[in-house]
């Protein structure tokens, strides 16, 4: 194979695979059986330790009854039973019941949603079942399960290690200690307690910080190190968002508001009238319309079930926050491999001194067979990384049928990849004494400072390497070394003398719908930075690919001259960033954060966990990312996919969208409900609204606000808009005028059907039927009007939302039943009206809003701008 082949690992024919790499599975390789491992989940439950069970639906109920709305409403009964007014009062019970269902109903399906958010955002793990590799959830992970453990991963249960190389683990959690201890494999199975080097046994809860390795697990669950020690794997509970502040904030000042309201309306009513019994039922009758207790509600179910939307999308929501977010974002700076595209690399090209052919050419010539095979010596024994893979495939393909089966290699030393020498080297040894192997690939530049190359062949290597590079592909230098078998081993790589074998360009093809969204992210307004590990070529390239500006290309050894004010002038106008270190993705997030922009940054890795904290909205990838980074992030991509991220940011817009909506249309709903409850007193009218008109109207604002406004599709221009500046506010001025007019329309509209009602018919109960009338067709307006800021009422027609219209019919259904349905029309104080008069007052009450559509046709830049 090559001229020093006493030199060359060899390779076993039924493998394909240098046999060194081929034995770092032991006869355990199998695993467990799916048929076993699924016997063992049932019989010693799942790999979780006990949590609170949900709460009991006696529980749930008990706590709805404290909210104040209900206890309002038991006020107002107990205030009718004393006026000996029992028909009132036991109408008032099937109300109380129908809330208590609906906030049951919201309550249950937003925990309904949290739930499928905490299985699908557990803790994964890589176990070998039936002899393949399955990523399953932790929870799943069972006693004699095969784990295998990588630099990042989060140790899911106690077990004993059958594999290690230079492993080290931080057992901190357990022990309090925050130096990391090394591990290794030993076929001692004795009990031990976390702490302590050298040891074989991992613990559930603990992190691997360097290294892998391999180990059969002892324990799951309960019955682990840190389930007898009782402590609790939930999160600490967040602090709350800015959302839940300000909306806290507006419920507090509505609160005090109406109870000063209230308390002035119940001392004036005694004052004018006379009757405290009466002026207490008005008072509780105000408090109930001015009472947002919506706001809170509202808030909670949209991000719980915009969280359960875009894990749709596939992507998981680790923080409420990042929903806020991810409407702001202004930048979005995303990985090459995987991420935009598909992290399925094939090796296209080889090049060696004097030769270079493509893969799919003739046969190999034995120059260009050395470099595969030392290429795939210098990788990982059992590979994840997909350059590795295609090292190794191609390895199989090409040399597996053409070595002998003499002598085997055993690995001694790895060398890992450090931000000084970005090159990764592993040491072999042979049991029959020949000369050491020393293994290497990494960057051109980097490979030919070690080989010590002088400058002719220094640039025919940086030639070759920018041609491959410049045609997209992915270049890495290979080479090799030797060493006496009793020498003592150098601390760095670079110590030995390595020869340059040559280069390997491999291709990673671009996602399908990457272009696309790279497009849409642009007409977002949002900025894409790539950054990427490759060379500048293959940036470069993929770039063009993709539809990014390709020039100027930014270089991480050119980043790292830069100071924070250079950097912050770079960053604004560079949109690829090669030869980037993860550390250096910090620095990237906080020069653009400086610069006032709202970051969006993905990472998979251990070292791109501070940029991942560091960015507004940390995006983690879920397929080939690390515990430590989806600890780390906000959000986890669970497909790895650039158009899944662009899809999180559509849904974010949209949720905040219809959030805005809601909220508008929660806050413009209070003001005909609390003026009809105030003005009559103070303009000498009879009373026009009592309380069970009032829990009439919250039985159409609750599921309007949490079902059918949330449940709004996303606006076609929706990704045309450019992004909400991150500190603006939900209740902006303009959101609330606005609001408040409308529900100002709607009062005026409903007060001029009492008021003519009383005139036409001189019956305090007729007019209230017109008013109540004219209340309901404003509310149906207000949900309409609503729906969209931007287009009107009847273009609105043409987007689906079935939950809109059932609760707009099932408002106006039951309406028609108060007004035709003679208990009924007694329990609601409703006089004789005539169908005409009643659908007059319907029709003022929708047209109070006409104004509002017709603002929409005059400015709806203005109404859409914030």
């Amino acid at each position: 194979m090559t001229t020093d082949s006493a030199d060359a690992d060899t390779l076993l024919p039924s493998a394909g695979i240098p046999s060194a790499v081929a034995n770092v599975m032991p006869d355990h390789s199998r695993g467990l059986s799916e048929v076993a491992a699924a016997a063992r989940l049932r019989a010693e439950g799942p790999n979780e330790l006990p949590r609170d069970r949900p709460p009991r639906l006696l529980a749930t109920i008990a706590e709805v009854l404290r909210e104040p709305m209900l206890l309002l409403l038991v006020a107002a009964g107990a205030i009718y039973l004393v006026l000996g007014d029992r028909e009132e009062a036991l109408l008032l019970l099937p109300a109380v019941l129908v809330i208590v269902g609906i906030t049951i109903v919201q309550e249950r399906r937003t925990a309904r949603a949290l739930a499928s958010l905490r299985d699908l955002s557990s803790p994964r793990a890589l176990v070998i079942r039936e002899g393949e590799r399955r990523r399953i959830p932790g929870r799943e992970v069972v006693r004699g399960d095969i784990l295998a453990l990588a630099e990042g991963d989060r140790v899911p249960a106690d077990g004993v290690l059958l594999d290690a190389t230079n492993l080290e683990v931080d057992e901190s959690l357990l022990t309090g200690e925050s130096a990391p201890v090394s591990k290794c494999a030993s076929p001692l199975r004795a009990s031990a307690r976390p702490g302590g080097d050298d040891q074989p046994f991992i613990w559930a809860g603990t992190l691997v910080v360097r290294g892998h390795g391999v180990a059969e697990v002892c324990a799951t669950g309960p019955r682990t190190e840190m389930g007898r020690l009782g402590a609790s794997l939930a999160s600490l509970e967040p602090g709350r968002t800015p959302l839940q502040l300000e909306v806290t904030s507006l419920v507090k000042a509505f609160a005090a508001i109406g109870l000063g309201l209230c308390a002035a309306l119940v001392l004036l009513h005694v004052a004018i009238r006379g009757a405290w019994l009466q002026g207490l039922l008005a008072g509780v009758a105000l408090a109930m319309a001015m009472l947002p207790e919506e706001f809170p509600v509202i808030l909670t179910v949209f991000m719980a079930l915009g969280a359960w939307r875009i894990s749709k999308s596939r992507v998981l929501t680790r923080r409420l926050p990042a929903l806020e977010a991810l409407g702001a974002a202004t930048v979005l700076c995303a990985d090459k491999t995987g991420t935009l595209t598909e992290n399925r690399m094939r090796i296209t090209a080889l090049w060696a001194p004097g030769v270079r052919q493509a893969v799919d050419a003739a046969p190999l010539p034995e120059a260009l067979r050395e470099v595969v095979e030392i290429g795939a010596l210098a990788s990982q024994r059992d590979p994840f990384d997909p350059m590795e893979l295609a090292l190794h495939r191609l390895a199989r393909e090409v040399l597996g049928a053409t070595e002998p089966q003499s002598t085997r290699r055993d690995l001694v030393r790895e060398y890992p990849l450090s931000s000084e020498l970005l090159v990764v080297s592993n040491v072999w040894s042979a049991p029959d004494g020949r000369p050491l192997l020393v293994a290497a690939k990494g960057a051109p530049e980097a490979m030919a400072r070690i080989c010590r190359l002088d400058e002719g062949a220094a640039q025919d290597l940086a030639r070759n390497a920018s041609e491959l590079t410049t045609a997209g592909l992915r270049v890495l230098a290979v080479g090799r070394a030797g060493a006496a078998p009793a020498a003592q081993l150098p601390a760095r790589a670079d110590s030995f003398s390595f020869r340059l074998l040559g280069l390997v360009g491999l291709e990673d093809p671009v996602r399908p719908g990457v272009p696309d969204a790279i497009a849409e992210c642009r007409s977002a307004g949002i900025r894409v930075v790539l950054i990427t590990g490759d060379a500048p070529g293959t940036a470069r390239a993929i770039a063009r690919q993709i539809g990014l500006c390709a020039d100027p290309v930014i270089t991480g050894v050119e980043l790292q001259a830069l100071d924070d004010a250079a950097l912050r002038e770079c960053a604004r106008g560079a949109a690829v960033f090669a030869r980037i270190l993860p550390q250096q993705k910090l620095r990237l997030v906080q020069a653009l954060r400086a610069s006032g922009d709202v970051v969006a940054m993905t990472g998979d890795g251990v070292n791109d966990a501070p940029a991942l904290k560091a960015a507004h909205i940390g995006v983690a990838m879920g397929g080939r990312g690390t515990d430590v980074a989806r600890e780390a992030a906000a959000l986890v991509v669970t497909d790895d996919d650039f158009t899944s991220i662009v899809a999180a940011v559509r849904l974010g817009r949209r949720i905040y969208e219809n959030l805005r909506r809601a909220m508008a249309y929660a806050l413009a709903v209070h003001v005909p409900v609390a003026g009809l409850s105030l003005l009559p007193l103070l303009l000498g009218w009879p009373i026009a609204l009592f309380p069970v008109h009032i829990v009439f109207v919250e039985m159409m604002i609750d599921p309007a606000c949490s079902i059918a406004f949330e449940a709004e599709p996303a606006e076609p221009e929706v990704m045309q808009r450019p992004p909400r500046r991150i500190d603006a506010r939900l209740f902006d001025v303009r959101l609330v005028v606005l609001s408040l007019l409308q529900g100002a329309s709607v009062l005026a509209a409903a007060a001029v059907a009492f008021r003519l009602g009383l005139a036409h018919t001189h019956a305090d109960d007729s007019g209230r039927a017109l008013a109540f009338a004219a209340l309901i067709g404003g509310n149906v307006s207000l949900i309409l009007v609503n729906r969209s800021w931007r287009r009107g009422a009847l273009e609105t027609l043409r987007m689906r939302n079935a939950a809109t219209w059932l609760v707009v019919a099932g408002a106006t259904l039951l309406a028609a039943l108060a007004f035709a349905v003679p208990f009924l029309r007694r329990a609601f104080r409703f006089g004789p009206a005539s169908v005409g008069d009643l659908a007059m007052a319907a029709a003022a009450g929708i047209a109070s809003l006409a104004w509002f559509e017709a603002l929409k046709r005059i400015s709806p830049s203005w109404l859409a701008r914030r």
